[in-house]
């Protein structure tokens, strides 16, 4: 089932959100954050996934804090344009959001939480592992080589496509070679190989992918922000 909610950050602003609920009793809490385009309907229908497999699922719309209900197309244009929306956002306020939708969760249903991104929000995943401590589930995060200095507070897989074309095979390496103790998968697939229903979409990837999600998110203790 979905809904809509507002989130208040910590810094007293409020932005909107998606809400998935699953009608079995909750995995887990899991905060979805989006690619550069907002929360697509590709989004929402991995989020609507994540729910009917047994997780609470909230979507902030991480854009608000710049333009409401802001949904770009899922092309060029629109990620020349996101990557304009992520450069004002900078790294602390999209933190400050998730956080927010944690709290939501852990006071609702689920003592444990975790957090999956895609994309930017691969990154924003990864950076939520070593400056919040929460568990998570990186998709392709092409700015994590630029944090790899930052130690991670809590257990976290990456997924990553071998034919990507935003993300060298030496980003890659040098990700196995910072957190040897933390999976790293490869896929022969490119960027964004879990977009459903856009054409880089890769089916056999994207499966493999969600199974090993699910498998680390069911192996994971409770946690606390």
């Amino acid at each position: 089932m979905k809904s809509t909610l507002e989130l208040q950050a910590a810094d007293g602003v409020r932005i909107g959100a998606d809400r998935f609920s699953t009608d079995v009793p909750a995995r887990g809490g899991l905060v979805l954050i989006h690619e550069v385009f907002g929360v697509t309907d590709s989004i929402r229908a991995v989020a609507s996934g994540y729910a009917h497999s047994g997780f609470e699922v909230i979507v902030p719309a991480l854009f608000d804090r710049i333009e409401k209900d802001t949904v770009l197309p899922e092309d060029a244009d629109g990620m020349r344009r996101g990557r304009e929306f992520v450069g004002k956002l900078g790294l602390d306020a999209p933190l400050r959001d998730v956080r927010a939708a944690v709290e939501v969760l852990k006071r609702s249903c689920c003592a444990r939480v975790s957090v999956i991104g895609y994309c930017w929000g691969g990154t924003l995943a990864y950076l939520c592992a070593t400056r919040l401590g929460l568990p998570g589930v990186s998709y392709y995060g092409r700015q994590i080589p630029e944090f790899l200095h930052e130690r991670l507070q809590a257990p976290i897989i990456f997924h990553f496509g071998e034919q990507d074309e935003f993300i060298p095979a030496a980003t890659i390496e040098a990700v196995e070679r910072a957190f040897p103790d933390h999976p790293v998968y490869r896929y022969p697939a490119g960027h964004a190989f879990n977009r459903v229903g856009q054409p880089p979409y890769a089916q056999h990837s994207a499966a493999l992918a969600l199974r090993r999600s699910l498998d680390f998110l069911d192996s994971l203790d409770a946690v606390s922000v």
